[in-house]
């Protein structure tokens, strides 16, 4: 019997930094000046969380929890980017090929359009497979419409590695 591809989804969400911190932005790989930091354990790039949740889904390894959890002290303040590469790493241990990832940033700010294909750029180049991003937005509605913090869909293919 041949080996079928997989696919997998990961979610992820973070609040904006608290009003007067000085927790830069990273989000799909880059540093976005002059914007407001996401809050969190790592760099809180909602991107490369999605695009790790994905993976390890359709790996069958769990989440980014178990992998890369508040517990684990040396993951504190870690990239997205190191993450992804990691989470694609341990897929591959896993014994799976990674076919891409697709991640939908929603979120009213910044506007990915002008940097798109830079953010693709660093993200494939983690992971080591074809990253596509795309933006929207909540039309106003939940957390990100109010502009209180950004979230990210992500699907995964991976394949069995034969």
């Amino acid at each position: 019997m041949t080996a079928l591809p997989r696919t997998g989804i990961g979610v992820d969400v973070h609040a904006f930094a608290a009003a007067g911190s000085e927790r830069p932005l990273h989000l799909a790989g880059l540093h976005w000046p002059g914007e407001a930091g996401l809050d969190g354990h790592s760099d809180a790039d909602v991107v490369a969380h999605a695009a790790c949740d994905a993976l390890f889904s359709a790996a069958g390894l769990g989440d980014l929890g178990v992998h890369f959890g508040t517990s684990e002290p040396q993951w504190a303040g870690a990239s997205g980017v190191r993450l992804l590469q990691e989470a694609a790493r341990r897929v591959r241990t896993a014994g799976f090929e990674i076919g891409n990832i697709a991640v939908q940033v929603i979120g009213n700010r910044p506007r990915l359009g002008g940097r798109r294909l830079e953010a693709e750029a660093v993200l494939t180049e983690a992971a080591g497979a074809p990253v596509s991003l795309a933006g929207t937005t909540t039309d106003g509605l939940g957390l990100t419409g109010r502009g209180e913090g950004i979230a990210a869909l992500a699907t995964a293919l991976v394949i069995p590695a034969r």
